[in-house]
This record gives structure tokens, sequence and C-alpha cells, in this order.
């Protein structure tokens, strides 16, 4: 785990993402939305949880990592914490999509880095291409306070312990 750049008591890179805001009208899949940008700035005085996975819609992300995040959703406000987001270096779309099909709405931002390019400022980006993935975020999770990282897990095999929101909870 060398290659990680960020620790804790960094301030975050300054990034750009782009998502689809959740609004009732997307629920019927008869519209995409329009993606829009959302900068790290705006995290600006606030508590962030931000958990990134490899891609939507795959087995472990879809089934162990995020679901939890939903479910503890009540426990991580009670803990002050502002936002939560899921990274992942799939589109807009399909993250809209994703975040459609495991009823987020509007309490998980899905959040795209393409090309996993603010993960790589981080050393939390990996080469998939063996699996035809391409260059993907690692699986991982911050809390982000006032843009000072606070907490940093950060998966070394495939399977969801340190940046699961057990360990996310239990760290803020």
């Amino acid at each position: 785990m060398s290659d990680i750049k960020i620790k804790v008591g960094d301030t975050i890179p300054q990034g750009t993402f782009t998502y689809i805001p959740w609004t009732p009208e997307l629920e019927d899949h008869s519209a995409c939305g329009i993606p829009v940008k959302l900068s790290t700035d705006e995290w600006k005085g606030k508590k962030v949880v931000l958990v990134s996975v490899p891609g939507a819609f795959t087995p472990t992300c879809h089934a162990n990592h995020l679901p939890p995040f939903l479910k503890k959703y009540d426990e991580f406000k009670a803990k002050g914490v502002d936002v939560i987001a899921v990274l992942a270096a799939n589109d807009a779309f399909v993250l809209s999509g994703w975040a459609r099909f495991l009823g987020l709405q509007d309490k998980i931002l899905a959040l795209s880095d393409p090309n996993a390019k603010w993960s790589a400022q981080l050393g939390l980006s990996q080469d998939l291409s063996a699996v035809d993935f391409g260059t993907r975020t690692k699986r991982y999770a911050l809390v982000i306070d006032d843009l000072k990282v606070t907490y940093v897990g950060v998966e070394t095999e495939r399977v969801v312990s340190v940046s699961g929101a057990d360990a996310v909870l239990a760290a803020l």
C-alpha cells in the first residue's frame, strides 16, 4: 500500500465530479437526468463520508459495500455527517441508474470520478485492464472534515472491512 498518497491530517486535493441529482421524476426510468458538477470546495465546513467502489453493479460493491451505508444512513447523520457520497470511475448516467436501483434517492450522492483521475491524486486508483475494466478507483473510504482527512480505510483484499459502514461509523 506504499502507493497511497493521502493520510490522516492531509487536506484533500481540489476535484470536480459529475453526478445526476435525484429527483422523483427519475424514479419512473423514462428520464435520465442531466449531469451537473460538484466541486470538493463545496465540502468546506462539512463532514463528508466518501466511499469509493471499483464499479457500480459489480458484485461486492453492489451487494456488500454500499447497501450498509444506506441502511445506516441515520446513524451517520446522528454522528454529524453532512454528506455521504459514493465515488466510482463509471459515468454519471451509470451511477445514477445504480443509485436509483439501490434506492439511494437524495441520501447518498453517486459521484463519477472519470478514469479515477481524482483518486489517482490520492494514490487510490488501480489498473483493472486485465479484466477489461480499465482504470478504476480502489475500494476505500475517507472521512473528510472541513476538507481535512480524519479517516482513511483502503482495502487490500477483495473484501469490505476498513472501508465498510461499520468501520467508518466507528471512526466518527
